[in-house]
């Protein structure tokens, strides 16, 4: 058995973690911290969790961490790093689900995220966890920093134009949406039910900080700079993510379906869709799956991608779960079978 613990327990990402170790059958629950809740059964915080999860949440000052084969680190940016380095140090995997280890760069970490980096010694060993393209650099990893939600689904949906130089990299469009769950558990003004049910906005279009992630990313798969254009939006959904992307072909008469089927054929939760398909976010609610489908309008020149996941599930705790599983040398689909919830 796996012993796992949690840090930061009680957000929407902790809690979907949490939901879904507790099916796992080869992980024991070891600790989940919460400064704030200590001493607090997380069955009655969340009682989602009843009978399946006994532990109450412990103070982090306390907490035996140390003990643990594996940390996962649900908690805002910037906790991670700074608790991390004694973890490795003492023999402990990490899979931080926040952006502290996603970007190589430490000034381009900085700048983006307003911080000083308290451990950018760690930087280089840190392996990004997209499966579908570092499988095996994760199963070899001391520490995994578990990708954004939109960059996975930005990352999937244009990796096999991008990564055989099949479009113009410097013109790449990614036009996506989620759900408010994206923006965590915390009584903001533009989370509240009054502000977000009903509507549809954009923000972030200056820049976003997933921005250089997802631009990291690309051209690493690309082995040049590319440049994208990324806005996300918001939408009066509790979970999920769409993107829509758009790429200019260098030569139209590609044939996508099968570029598209050939690239993921062994990937156990990446779904491309039959030709003619439009993927709804409610297809994947609660699964650790992204769905493809991609179309060429009017027969022309530009591809255009839609990907759909969950924002907590592929897009954050399944997928960190998908990496667990590789670093211990479990089949990759452990614990992660669970079908879409319909309606």
């Amino acid at each position: 058995m796996i012993k796992a613990g949690v840090v930061g327990g009680t957000g929407y990402t902790g809690v979907e973690l949490l939901r879904l170790l507790a099916q796992h059958p080869q992980v024991s629950l070891q600790c989940i911290t919460s400064r704030k809740e200590a001493g607090l059964a997380v069955a009655e915080m969340f009682p989602s969790l009843r009978g399946r999860v006994d532990l109450a949440f412990s103070d982090p000052a306390t907490a035996s961490l140390e003990r643990c084969d594996l940390v996962f680190f649900a908690t805002p940016n910037g906790v991670a790093m700074e608790q991390t380095p004694a973890l490795i140090e003492a023999g402990v995997r990490v899979i931080d689900l926040a952006a502290d280890f996603r970007l190589r760069e430490v000034a381009v970490w900085e700048q983006w995220y307003g911080m000083r980096h308290a451990c950018p010694q760690l930087l280089p060993s840190a392996v990004y966890g997209l499966p579908e393209v570092n499988r095996q650099a994760i199963r070899a990893a001391r520490l995994v920093a578990n990708p954004g939600c939109y960059p996975t689904a930005v990352q999937l949906g244009l990796l096999p134009l991008v990564e055989q130089h099949l479009v113009d990299l410097s013109h790449l469009i990614a036009d996506a949406k989620s759900g408010v769950s994206g923006a965590g558990r915390k009584a903001e003004v533009h989370s509240l039910y009054s502000e977000a049910a009903d509507n549809f906005k954009a923000y972030g279009v200056p820049g976003h900080r997933h921005l250089p992630e997802i631009t990291q990313g690309l051209s690493v798969a690309a082995r040049e700079p590319v440049g994208l254009t990324f806005v996300p939006h918001l939408t009066p959904l509790i979970r999920g993510i769409h993107a829509t992307l758009y790429a200019r072909l260098k030569d139209p008469g590609i044939d996508l379906q099968a570029l598209y089927e050939a690239r993921y054929a062994d990937e156990p939760f990446v779904d491309v869709m039959p030709p003619g398909s439009h993927p709804e976010t409610r297809s994947v609610r609660a699964a650790n799956v992204c769905r493809i489908a991609v179309h060429r309008p009017q027969g022309g020149d530009t591809a255009v991608v839609l990907a759909v996941e969950d924002n907590l599930v592929k897009g954050a705790a399944g997928q960190a779960i998908q990496n667990m599983n590789l670093m211990f040398g479990l089949p990759e689909t452990t614990g992660l079978t669970q079908l879409p919830v319909l309606p």
